[in-house]
């Protein structure tokens, strides 16, 4: 395993090249950039400005991953839908641009009222949709885990059976609603087969990391864990005391 960040919130401040510097110092190995914050990567940005993103991570050690949008596919209205598939399609365009390895898109929770097998069918239907255009481009879709209901482990797992997309799979998000009886295992188990990318936040807190990490290593999970943490007043003295708390994790 590997050890990112996700811009969202520790180093939403950065632009790329304070956020490479304080990365590489810190022993980060790759980062998800968020949509809206100050490093300004964005789909509106031209051709020639995203050859210059591609080739400064380049020259980097840290390698630019993927790219945290908002895009949701939960309302039950078409065109809201259509929208948000369109959203998340110029991101797979600027990670393409980039030599980003995905998005990542969310659930938002059911809508009130709505039926809710129709709504996993609508989220399952718009990420097929995106998986195929992401294919095409070599930029996978990872589904963050997330949201009231939506990050219950069976439904997204059932979003997951209803995408039915091999270039489509989760962002486990480290959430409260994984832990059963103390023990985050049989969600592990579950969602297992879809996991692409993982979440981690507060590493010294009431989270079952430790179990986390060995049911990641023992199922031969060698991607990256990205920290996505409360905001810190000390962000770079924050980072280098992350990534020897995940060191200290990883060690089994």
């Amino acid at each position: 395993m590997l050890l990112g960040a996700v811009t969202y919130n520790v180093c939403k401040d950065w632009d790329v090249e304070a956020l490479i510097t304080n990365l590489e110092k810190a022993g980060f190995e790759a980062v998800e950039l968020r949509t809206q914050h100050a490093h300004k990567v964005e789909p509106t940005l031209l051709p020639a400005e995203r050859e210059k993103v591609k080739q400064r991570f380049a020259r980097s050690k840290v390698r630019l991953l993927s790219f945290g949008t908002i895009a949701e596919f939960q309302s039950p209205d078409l065109t809201i839908r259509a929208q948000n598939v369109a959203d998340a399609k110029a991101f797979i365009d600027l990670a393409h641009d980039t030599g980003a390895w995905g998005i990542k898109v969310r659930p938002n929770g059911f809508p009130p009222h709505a039926d809710k097998e129709a709504t996993i069918r609508n989220i399952g239907e718009s990420l097929r949709e995106l998986g195929e255009f992401g294919a095409g481009k070599g930029v996978e879709i990872w589904m963050e885990v997330h949201g009231k209901e939506t990050q219950n482990p069976p439904v997204a797992a059932a979003i997951m059976r209803a995408a039915r997309h091999p270039n489509v799979g989760l962002c486990w998000n480290s959430n409260p609603t994984d832990v059963v009886n103390g023990s985050i295992k049989s969600s592990f188990e579950l969602l297992r087969p879809w996991i692409k990318n993982v979440h981690i936040n507060e590493l010294a807190g009431p989270y079952p990391y430790r179990e986390l990490f060995s049911l990641l290593r023992k199922s031969g999970y060698e991607r990256y864990t990205l920290c996505e943490a409360a905001e810190s007043k000390e962000p770079e003295r924050f980072l280098l005391w992350y990534a020897a708390l995940w060191r200290e994790l990883n060690r089994g």
